[in-house]
């Protein structure tokens, strides 16, 4: 089976080709075949039903913060996370070829691309427009043939839509990181004593005084270091929270055995999402 139809060889991403998803997936898996979907959604089917070996999800950015109803989809996808690649964001300012800054009127990208770069953006007086992602803005300014309109987007989007780089790396932060989660249909057990891992899960507390307080409690107790914690809402109700964690450890060292046991004590639904290596650039600026 070719490299193009074998589905063990195809990693799905959210977006269009030249997406900073797309560009992550080709940076992380050079040899594999990239497959762009609508939506996350599309992104967990291609994989549930085997059209593609695995995915890549963003999950945060170190400028943006969390990706907009991730956490919400990642429990029920089906899918387990297997590892994780920290992708630098460098947005290029794309137009049609002739087109120049001083004739630009209007700039299309993804919401938080826009957000990214809005110091450029105010200093040059252009007008942001919301467009669903980076890569398909890029394709809209080269299908639309209007020079005053631009896209920021990735390098490889300006490539593959034929379009000029008028600026440069104009996000507002230098550190602009995009971390990504690699995701298959089963899961992965990494050697416990194989370097530095990352154990992935999502939880809810049970609905008492201090529940969440005495929940972590185990954490601080073991020495197990919690590196992300966020809460958002589940089932439109007030009273039922969901919280996402990242640790580092595997469930089969000690302090982390013995955390998750006094975390799922006092709650009321505990489910892992992935234990995998931790990627070296996590530990980069540490």
């Amino acid at each position: 089976m070719s490299k193009d139809t074998d589905p063990a060889k195809i990693i799905a991403f959210q977006g269009h080709y030249g997406a900073n998803s797309d560009l992550a997936c080709r940076a992380k898996f050079p040899d594999l075949t990239t497959m762009p979907r609508e939506s996350f959604e599309d992104v967990f089917v291609a994989v549930r039903e085997g059209h593609a070996g695995c995915a890549m999800i963003p999950i945060e950015n170190s400028v943006a913060g969390r990706v907009a109803d991730i956490h919400h989809l990642l429990p029920d996808s089906g899918l387990h996370i297997v590892g994780e690649h920290f992708q630098r964001v460098n947005h290029k300012l794309l137009a049609l070829k002739g087109a120049s800054m001083d004739g630009l009127v209007r700039v299309l990208s993804h919401e938080q691309a826009l957000s990214q770069c809005r110091n450029f953006l105010r200093e040059h007086g252009l007008e942001p427009q919301v467009h669903a992602d980076t890569a398909g803005a890029a394709e809209f300014i080269a299908e639309q043939g209007d020079k005053t309109q631009a896209a920021i987007a990735s390098r490889l989007a300006g490539e593959i839509y034929g379009l000029d780089t008028l600026a440069d790396d104009i996000e507002d932060a230098e550190h602009n990181t995009t971390r990504f989660v690699i995701m298959t249909r089963d899961p992965t057990d990494p050697p416990s004593d194989d370097g530095p891992i990352i154990t992935s899960f999502v939880f809810q507390v049970r609905n008492v005084p201090a529940a969440l307080y005495k929940a972590m409690g185990g954490f601080a107790t073991n020495g197990v270091n919690m590196t992300k914690l966020e809460s958002y809402m589940v089932g439109g109700t007030f009273t039922a929270t969901q919280f996402y964690a990242d640790i580092e450890g595997h469930p089969d060292h000690t302090p982390v055995r013995l955390a998750m046991e006094e975390l799922g004590f006092f709650s009321r639904m505990v489910k892992i999402l992935g234990v995998y290596p931790a990627d070296p650039a996590r530990y980069d600026k540490r």
